[in-house]
């Protein structure tokens, strides 16, 4: 359950499968849509909770029901807690306190950016795979219909040298 006020972000991308899409909705605790789109490949989308309760999202492939997708999807609820809670300090954050707290915020960044990374790397991953897996059937293909045009020519290359000599035979004299 998400709390009235709390700040969500979800963040879809589509990883593998068909044409890179799906269709994405977002529903509050009454059943009221705050997000739809149709077709998306990746997109983001953040929002204040205006109710307490459950919040839904479902992904669709209602329009590519032959290909299987692998969609990964983030939800963020809420914020990091504050390393360094401001309610029992009395003065200022130290010189190293606020370097530290620079270095965490530089890190989730960093570790956003290793997400979205990874992401395209196995995207790449998977149309490479799917072009090789083409490749080589269509290497398969071109040898086989190289295998024979080659043993037609043979044929038709001995027809041409073998002797059909045609006999004909008298009858009755």
């Amino acid at each position: 359950d998400i709390t009235q006020g709390t700040k969500c972000t979800l963040e879809f991308q589509v990883i593998t499968g068909g044409h890179y899409d799906v269709d994405c909705r977002l529903e509050d605790p009454d059943g009221n849509v705050l997000y739809k789109e149709m077709k998306k490949q990746y997109d983001s989308f953040t929002f204040t909770a205006s109710k307490n309760g459950t919040y839904k999202f479902c992904f669709s492939n209602e329009f590519s029901t032959f290909t299987h997708k692998t969609v990964y999807f983030d939800f963020q609820v809420g914020e990091d807690p504050p390393l360094f809670p401001s309610e029992n300090r009395v003065s200022a954050l130290t010189q190293m306190e606020s370097a530290c707290v620079s270095i965490h915020e530089a890190l989730k960044s960093v570790i956003d950016y290793q997400t979205h990374f990874r992401l395209r790397e196995a995207q790449g991953r998977s149309r490479a795979e799917d072009l090789n897996t083409r490749v080589a059937y269509w290497s398969v293909g071109e040898a086989l219909i190289l295998l024979v045009v080659s043993i037609g020519q043979v044929f038709l290359l001995k027809s041409f040298f073998s002797d059909k000599r045609t006999t004909t035979t008298r009858v009755g004299s």
